[in-house]
């Protein structure tokens, strides 16, 4: 498969995925707004905290080192798909290893919620756990998917799975509101069931159809799907194995850096269960854009960086066309997060405080939310940056360099709790993202300097995709003092006709900067049509 072949499928993977991610943050976002309103603000907070940061460690601890080994220099190419696929079956133990010790803690080390408000506590920790065992089943049927541009497969699957999640959540909090835990353990495991479900079915299909045969696919039988000893070849790649035990180390310590907060409210106690749920709320809505957007792009990114470009080795060294197309890549992909991230970091500024109250009322809009909010729309910004520049960095990284990076993310790691215990002390929930802010700004220095060094010796500076255009920061300026005049004079407490005049201010000046985009990004601008949006594709993916 050509770098231009390459690219079209990652582009049509990561437009695909923002479509999903925009669905599953919207049914989410009306999940949490309609159970407000029926469950207790202590209970949201021991869910979307404590049993979510339970499920989403042993998920994390069990597979993402595999994803990113499996994935990484063309699996199936380098390495025999039949070794790929017994190693993508250890994740099921692992994950079995990871939901008992995660169990034990949660049950007897974690301090238990009030029965009477949370209801239900002990048997929600297993049934999560549990979940969580039950989604590694599709693991190798995953990997395989992503590896061959599968896109419709994820996002069927997907979608059906959170349909009826939301389906359920809502029917047994309105019909069963005294279950307490029990609906979203439920929930939960009608979740990852249907999505292990989608993908055994899916293959169970497709595995010895005609469609699989043009396609050249690798595996011919449900047999090859499971775990056995290839005549003549040990039964897994021990350099993919020794490659997947340097990104479990990293994973480990990332895992510490993206859920450090919930860690810390967990373990430390700093902020009360009702105070969490709150918090919880806050940081969904400011990170909706953050993972709908830029998740996607760097999860399908990876796969494309990972496929053009040949781990380990200098710029010189490899096909001149391949790392002008990553070169060229990197730079429009780093043009538009920056541009996304800016206007939210504008915009989200002078209306947090109206989101807030218009989703939650007064439960939100009143204390620290909108502060909160606030900050996490200039934490946005840094969340873009990070996401592309790690996502080639971890791409082109060699087994080495990722060993070392481990230890700059053990200091990172301690660094953040460290901050993240005495911010909060200091200022609350708003010191959870100072936090955060702080030390994505020493992971995307770190990226910056490696890739640098990367196309130092090269014509190619694909940094200065960070450098926007004059008019365009401007225009942003100019927004910014508009909306926050705006929101002084006409919101949030003089009724909705003046409501709809700050909204209405807003719109002129995001158009005024939409086009200032549109004027000065041409660039990006193709880059998008051509790249990112389906319908400018001229070559349909299966």
């Amino acid at each position: 498969m050509s770098s231009q072949d390459v690219l079209k499928d990652a582009s049509t993977l990561a437009s695909y995925n923002v479509l999903l991610q925009v669905m599953f943050r919207v049914l989410t976002f009306l999940l949490n707004a309609f159970t407000l309103r029926f469950v207790s603000k202590e209970l949201i907070g021991v869910v979307n905290v404590r049993l979510t940061l339970l499920y989403s460690t042993l998920v994390f601890l069990s597979r993402e080192a595999f994803r990113r080994a499996c994935l990484s220099g063309g699996s199936g190419t380098n390495h025999s798909w039949r070794q790929v696929i017994n190693l993508l079956w250890l994740t099921l133990p692992l994950g079995v290893l990871w939901a008992t010790l995660l169990a034990c803690v949660w049950l007897w080390l974690l301090e238990v919620p009030d029965p009477q408000t949370v209801p239900f506590y002990g048997p929600a920790v297993v049934l999560f756990a549990f979940a969580g065992v039950q989604e590694l089943l599709a693991e190798p049927l995953w990997v395989l998917a992503q590896a061959h541009m599968f896109v419709r497969l994820k996002v069927v699957a997907e979608s059906l799975a959170m349909i009826a999640k939301c389906s359920l959540t809502v029917v047994l909090v309105v019909t069963s509101r005294e279950w307490g835990l029990y609906i979203f353990s439920a929930a939960h495991l009608v979740y990852t069931g249907v999505l292990v479900l989608c993908y055994a079915v899916y293959f169970l299909r497709f595995l010895g159809s005609k469609e699989a045969t043009k396609k050249g696919f690798p595996l011919h039988s449900v047999g090859d799907l499971l775990p056995h000893k290839s005549d003549g070849k040990p039964l897994v790649d021990w350099t993919l194995a020794r490659l997947t035990w340097s990104f479990f180390k990293q994973s480990f310590l990332k895992q510490i850096l993206t859920e450090g907060e919930r860690y810390v409210m967990t373990f430390l106690n700093v902020l009360s269960f009702g105070d969490q749920g709150v918090y919880d709320i806050v940081n969904n809505l400011g990170s909706m854009v953050a993972r709908f957007i830029f998740l996607p792009i760097e999860e399908s990114f990876y796969i494309f960086f990972a496929k053009v470009l040949e781990r380990g080795r200098d710029v010189k060294s490899q096909k001149q066309e391949d790392v002008t197309i990553a070169a060229e890549v990197l730079e429009c992909l780093l043009k538009l997060v920056l541009v996304i991230g800016l206007i939210i970091t504008v915009f989200g500024y002078a209306y947090s405080h109206l989101a807030l109250d218009i989703y939650g009322g007064s439960l939100l809009s009143s204390g620290a939310g909108p502060t909160l909010l606030r900050c996490y729309s200039c934490y946005v910004l840094l969340l873009a940056v990070n996401g592309v520049t790690e996502c080639f960095v971890f791409a082109a990284m060699s087994q080495e360099e990722v060993d070392k990076y481990n230890l700059v993310m053990l200091a990172l790691s301690v660094s953040f709790l460290l901050l993240s215990y005495m911010l909060t002390w200091w200022a609350g929930g708003v010191g959870f993202i100072l936090a955060n802010c702080l030390n994505m700004g020493l992971r995307i220095l770190h990226s910056l300097l490696y890739i640098h060094r990367y196309f130092q010796s090269s014509p190619w500076k694909p940094l200065r995709g960070l450098l926007p255009s004059p008019l365009l920061l401007l225009a942003l300026a100019v927004s910014a003092v508009l909306t926050s005049v705006s929101e002084g004079v006409f919101c949030c407490d003089s009724g909705w006709l003046l409501r709809l005049v700050h909204i209405a201010v807003g719109a002129v000046c995001l158009l005024c900067v939409l086009v200032a985009v549109l004027l000065t990004e041409t660039r990006l601008i193709q880059f998008v049509r051509t790249q990112l949006l389906p319908q400018y594709r001229k070559k349909r993916v299966n």
